[in-house]
Order: C-alpha cells, then sequence, then structure tokens
C-alpha cells in the first residue's frame, strides 16, 4: 500500500488585534477558510497565569472556549469551504478614466495609493517623460518586494515605478536612482508592531549631477531630489510591494515620520577627510560608480555637538541609546569628521572598530531587557547556534560588544560645516545596488 505524505496538523492561535492582518495572509496564500483561534492582546510580557486563563476562556472574535476551539482545529474533519484552495489574483487595469484633476486625486486618496500628501497625477504623458530618464524597456521586472517574510511577494516593472515617480513629484534625471532603490527588494513599510522605519544613503557622481543636498540642511526638507527621491521609495512600497494599509497589513504601533522620505540623504564626499572612503567604496564599489545604499532601524534617536574635549570619546555613550539588536549609524558633520581624524581616526574602519570594542553591554542586561534579542536570538543561543550559544555560557557580570559585529555600524559625513554636531540613527546597512546599470 502505497502512503501519502501527509502534513503535520496545526491549529494556529493569534492575538485578536491581527485577526485581519492573518485572515488576509492565509487567502493569499490560497486557504481563505483556514482555522483561526484568537485569545486577547497583548501576550507580550504577559504571566503565564494569565495565559491559561485565556485558553480556558472565549475566543474575542467567535466567542467559542479557546481550548475547545483548539481541539476542534485539530480534529474536526475540513469541510467543504475549508477544502477549497487557490490563490488571489491581482487583476489591475493599466489606465484608470478621465475624469477631473480633483476628482483623480479623492480616487488616490479614498483608495489608499497616496502618502496622503497631495501627488503628481501619473498620466499617460508624464509616464512617458520619466521613462525617459532610462534605457531599460517599460515592462522589464526591476524587483520583487514583499511587506514582511509573511506576506506574498509582488513583483513590479520599470513602467509601474515609474507611475510612482511621477506620483512622488520626482524628475526623469533622478528615475535611475529610484530604480536602484527599488532593485534592491527592500520596502520602506515593513510591517512589525514595532513601527520599523527605512534610511537611503546615495553615493558617487550622481549626486552632484541631479543637484543632491549633501551640505547645509541635506537632512531637512530642502532639497528636490532628496524629497522626492525618498518619497517614491515609499509610494513603491505602497502600491507595488503590499505594504501599508493599518491594521490589515501595516502593524506597526506608531508608526514613524521618517517613512515620509525614509531619511534620504547623500553622502557629502567631498568633505571627507583624506583616507576616509565614501560608504560606497567601503561596500566594494568603485568611487566614479554612483550607488544607493539602504538601511533598517527606527530612526534619528540622539543629536549632539561637540562642547570642548576629545570627541571620540563621546561616542561611545551615543551608541549605548541603540538597541544591541538593531545597529548604529552616526551621521556626522565634516568638522566632526576632520576632528576625529585629528584624534587618531585615519579611516572610517578605524573609528568603527574602535567604537565597537568601547560600546559594552552586561551580558545580563543583553539576555533580559531587550524583548527583540530574547524572542529571536535567546532561541537561537539555545540550539547551539554560533555566537549567541557562546555569549549563553558568558558569566552574568561579564562585558561584550553591544553589537553582534563592527559592520553593524555606519559613519557617515553629512552637512555644511556649520557646527561640529552629529546624529545618532539606529539603522542597520542592509544593502547597496548600483544606479549606473539603471540609467
Amino acid at each position: 500500500m502505497k502512503l501519502e505524505k501527509m502534513g503535520v496538523p496545526t491549529a494556529p492561535v493569534v492575538t485578536m488585534v491581527f485577526a485581519e492582518l492573518v485572515k488576509k495572509v492565509a487567502y493569499n496564500g490560497g486557504m481563505p477558510n483556514k482555522r483561526f483561534t484568537f485569545v486577547p492582546h497583548p501576550i507580550v510580557a504577559v504571566p503565564a497565569s494569565v495565559c491559561r486563563d485565556y485558553l480556558q476562556g472565549n475566543d474575542p472574535i467567535t466567542g467559542k472556549i479557546v481550548i475547545q476551539e483548539i481541539i476542534e482545529a485539530l480534529t474536526k474533519p475540513l469541510t467543504e469551504p475549508e477544502k477549497k484552495v487557490g490563490f488571489l489574483e491581482r487583476a489591475e487595469p493599466r489606465l484608470l478614466g478621465p475624469d477631473t484633476a480633483g476628482s483623480l486625486q479623492n480616487l488616490f486618496l479614498k483608495n489608499g495609493w497616496t502618502d496622503y500628501l497631495p501627488i503628481v497625477l501619473p498620466t499617460e504623458e508624464k509616464v512617458a517623460e520619466m521613462l525617459k530618464g532610462t534605457s531599460r524597456k517599460p515592462d522589464e521586472v526591476v524587483g520583487k518586494m514583499q511587506a514582511s517574510g509573511a506576506h506574498p511577494m509582488w513583483s513590479y516593472t520599470v513602467e509601474k515605478v515609474a507611475v510612482n515617480a511621477v506620483m512622488a513629484g520626482a524628475k526623469p534625471e533622478y528615475f535611475p536612482v529610484i530604480l536602484a532603490i527599488a532593485s534592491t527588494g527592500v520596502t520602506s513599510l515593513f510591517t512589525s508592531t514595532t513601527s520599523f522605519a527605512r534610511a537611503v544613503v546615495v553615493n558617487g557622481p550622481i549626486r552632484n549631477k541631479i543637484g543632491m543636498n549633501s551640505g547645509i540642511g541635506s537632512m531637512g526638507p530642502f532639497n528636490h531630489a532628496n524629497a522626492t527621491i525618498g518619497r517614491a521609495w515609499t509610494l513603491v512600497s505602497l502600491n507595488l510591494g503590499g505594504s501599508g494599509m493599518p491594521g490589515v497589513i501595516y502593524q506597526g504601533s506608531q508608526g514613524s515620520t521618517v517613512n515620509y522620505n525614509n531619511n534620504c540623504v547623500p553622502e557629502n564626499e567631498e568633505a571627507l577627510p583624506s583616507g576616509w572612503e565614501p560608504l560606497h567604496v567601503q561596500k566594494g564599489f568603485k568611487p566614479e560608480e554612483s550607488v544607493v545604499s539602504v538601511f533598517s532601524g527606527w530612526g534619528i534617536g540622539r543629536a549632539d555637538f561637540n562642547r570642548g574635549g576629545i570627541i571620540h570619546v563621546q561616542i561611545p555613550f551615543f551608541l549605548q541609546t541603540c538597541s544591541p539588536f538593531a545597529g548604529a549609524t552616526l551621521y556626522l558633520d565634516p568638522l566632526v569628521a576632520v576632528r576625529l581624524k585629528e584624534e587618531g581616526f585615519d579611516t572610517k574602519k578605524d573609528l568603527v572598530q574602535w567604537a565597537y570594542k568601547s560600546s559594552l553591554i552586561p551580558i545580563e542586561d543583553y539576555w533580559n531587557k531587550y524583548q527583540l534579542i530574547r524572542t529571536f536570538n535567546l532561541p537561537k543561543g539555545e540550539k547551539g547556534v554560533e555566537p549567541y550559544a557562546s555569549w549563553l555560557k558568558l558569566p552574568k557580570d561579564a562585558l561584550k560588544p553591544r553589537f553582534e559585529k563592527p559592520e553593524d555600524i555606519t559613519v557617515l559625513v553629512v552637512g555644511g560645516g556649520t557646527n561640529p554636531a552629529w546624529q545618532l540613527g539606529d539603522f542597520k546597512y542592509i544593502a547597496s545596488a548600483s544606479v549606473d546599470k539603471w540609467r
């Protein structure tokens, strides 16, 4: 007798605030009638005794007793509707019908296709003009993107990215930069309850060619290229990456203002001290190449300026404000970079290595004070995955570097040299992509 390989029976238990999310994920995944059991929210930091009460209490969505619902989900035969499977087809028209500008603006707002600021309407003429910014074919696939690991991948073409670039107010000469960002497949609206943010850094000749600002006010709302390139990333993520829709897909409890333009800034390469390489060269690209680099974190958490004395000894105190689960990005004014060079840091790498070794955390705090560490890293250590397994064996009073590796710290030179100041973001480098290949 031939035995068919069967899957493992499961009965997903989810807290009630994610009811719409998991049903949508199941529907998109071809399981529209999957059985779920729901319990009250939250369960993070909730005592085990309360969780037991949840099991013995009623499902807040269905009203059934939770433990009985779990048993039935595992043992009751599937109904005919539950046996139905199939994937959701996202058939969308290429063009909308004609209407007034005001009505079309309202249509985009009503459907959640914008960041809720006014957009440039993507007419056929404007999209065709944007496409002149690249030699790539309109129907060429640029990449794939998903709102999180639990969501489906969405693919998108050059033309679809052009539509969103127009909406953001970008110029055709900015388009290769926007395509490069889109090609990374990194969403700027990653769905997590912790309200993630993203950042992008532009390096190489393209910065000056399209008039980006890396000097005075470069991290503020004072430059058309900086603003619209960063905004385009959000619109691409929203409309082409399946992100957004608070409560249904996006789950950031508070959200982040950084999502409006994703801290899009070019590095001030002209102000780098001798020996300090620009970011893209550090990542293996040639100086004459134009490159985008994307980061993930939560935002700019600290800003300060030099009040005198040695600058580098102050940096480890700043890094203590960053979660060891994340990374850190130092945005240094050129005056600070020059001072650090004078203090003996001949390269960015020298500074990063020193900061990594000088930013220490008690191992007991590492394991007990950060929920993300306990959720993601602790299970790895318990399973013998290094370096977490070795860290679990350290005595409670032992000190370890705050971050997993030196590469989790990034140093950038940004600003106009009007004040020896710096800002700290808890951004961790993810990926880089060539702009030149999208010209």
